[in-house]
């Protein structure tokens, strides 16, 4: 079966790649739009050292909401199609965006803090070249568990007509157990790809001295902030 769906994926390849790319699409705009609600908004807060509450109840209402009863939501307002699984996608990536940018900023410890205070640092120099920096590395802990779990929940998008490999997935009446099998494949090799690309994305940006100090999951918030 495994080489059946290799060999579907070699013999459809103009299809898998139309429907890879609009897997991409989906996945990058659903994103995109997550990270810059989030990301401004987790590290904002943790500067503040408020918002552990917001943080930890949008955290779990995201791992509460099934997606397919988001994008239903998404029906009222958006109509059916892409827009509305992107909704449900957004959805899914903010909370362990907000919750991790969050918890990285609100962390650094506060000897650090008063002493770059202590230089004549502003608020806004402390944030960007001290907090920020020191940040990153669970920063991107958050983005990439949110990146990973967007690429492979982007199949959900064949439900409300918004294309993507998960078009392949549901159809086997039309592309066989070999079709779905393959496309199956594709995704995981998608979300592996993503992930290493954030990882990369990430030891660029990280401070050398930082470098393999964050953890490839989600922060605990509740166990930070009871």
């Amino acid at each position: 079966m495994f080489a059946d769906a290799l060999q579907f994926v070699v013999d459809e390849r103009r299809l898998i790649l139309e429907k890879t790319w609009e897997h991409l699409v989906l996945s990058g705009a659903a994103l995109a739009i997550a990270v810059a609600i989030a990301l401004p908004l987790g590290v904002w807060l943790g500067h503040l050292h408020r918002g552990s509450f917001l943080a930890v109840n949008v955290a779990n209402l995201g791992r509460a909401l099934p997606s397919l009863a988001v994008i239903a939501l998404g029906f009222v307002f958006l109509g059916v199609g892409f827009w509305s699984v992107a909704f449900a996608l957004v959805i899914l990536a903010v909370p362990p965006i907000l919750t991790n940018a969050y918890v990285a900023v609100d962390g650094v410890e506060a000897e650090i803090v008063e002493a770059a205070r202590g230089m004549g640092m502003t608020g806004r120099q402390i944030l960007t070249r001290v907090e920020l920096p020191l940040a990153l590395p669970l920063i991107f802990a958050g983005i990439r568990t949110a990146t990973v779990f967007v690429v492979a929940t982007a199949t959900i998008a064949a439900v409300a007509g918004g294309g993507g490999l998960g078009d392949i997935i549901v159809n086997q009446a039309g592309y066989g157990l070999d079709g779905v099998v393959g496309a199956a494949i594709c995704v995981s090799l998608l979300a592996l790809l993503a992930d290493a690309g954030v990882g990369l994305l990430q030891r660029r940006l990280t401070p050398p001295a930082l470098r393999g100090t964050a953890p490839s999951f989600e922060l605990d918030v509740h166990h930070r902030h009871g």
